[in-house]
């Protein structure tokens, strides 16, 4: 008898969902990708984080997430990194949308997008409170990784691509230099708020 219900399901489905859809550094990465490269060019991205997610999940399952637990000062590790990336970020946004820099940028292949999700420590939250709170753990220990990792794909992607889908709709209202200015400085700020925002949790 399967112990995967359908109170489960939409319990981890709504948790995800929450996650996923809610401010953060992919979120914000991918808006100001598809905001200067559009959306189609940001698809990568779009999937590398999904299935950084899944590896980082699965990890988790396996017993990473103890890693955590006996060494705290990791995630504050992680929070550096993050919030170091995220300022280069900001700062490579600002001018970036002008047509002179748009040959030279290009947005994250998809395995750097994976690779993103650890250094990330919203992705690291997600993935230790699923395993603590959803695995389904009188399951089949195979079937209940699947269980999380699938859903995660499946309910991260379509998600994340509301931002993708902002980000590229900006896009058709930023003619003019001015308009491009402020959306730079709009979105440098942004990030620089979310990196100090993970630095102070």
């Amino acid at each position: 008898l399967s112990m995967i219900s359908f109170a489960l399901l939409s319990a981890l489905s709504t948790y995800y969902f929450i996650m996923f859809v809610t401010p953060g550094p992919n979120n914000a990465m991918l808006t100001a990708s598809a905001m200067k490269f559009g959306f189609v060019r940001t698809l990568p991205h779009l999937i590398g984080i999904p299935t950084g997610h899944i590896i980082q999940i699965s990890l988790v399952c396996l017993g990473l997430g103890n890693l955590f637990i006996q060494f705290p000062e990791l995630q504050f590790y992680l929070k550096i990194m993050c919030f170091f990336y995220l300022l280069y970020l900001s700062w490579t946004i600002l001018g970036s949308l002008n047509l002179t820099k748009k040959k030279s940028g290009r947005p994250l292949k998809l395995y750097e997008a994976a690779l993103f999700q650890f250094i990330n420590p919203k992705a690291w939250t997600i993935a230790i409170t699923v395993v603590s709170a959803f695995f389904p753990s009188e399951e089949n220990f195979y079937l209940a990784t699947i269980f999380l990792t699938s859903t995660a794909a499946l309910i991260c992607f379509p998600s994340i691509c509301i931002w993708a889908i902002f980000g590229n709709s900006l896009r058709l209202y930023i003619n003019n230099i001015k308009t491009k200015k402020i959306i730079e400085y709009i979105l440098a700020i942004l990030l620089v708020v979310t990196a100090s925002y993970i630095l102070i949790k």
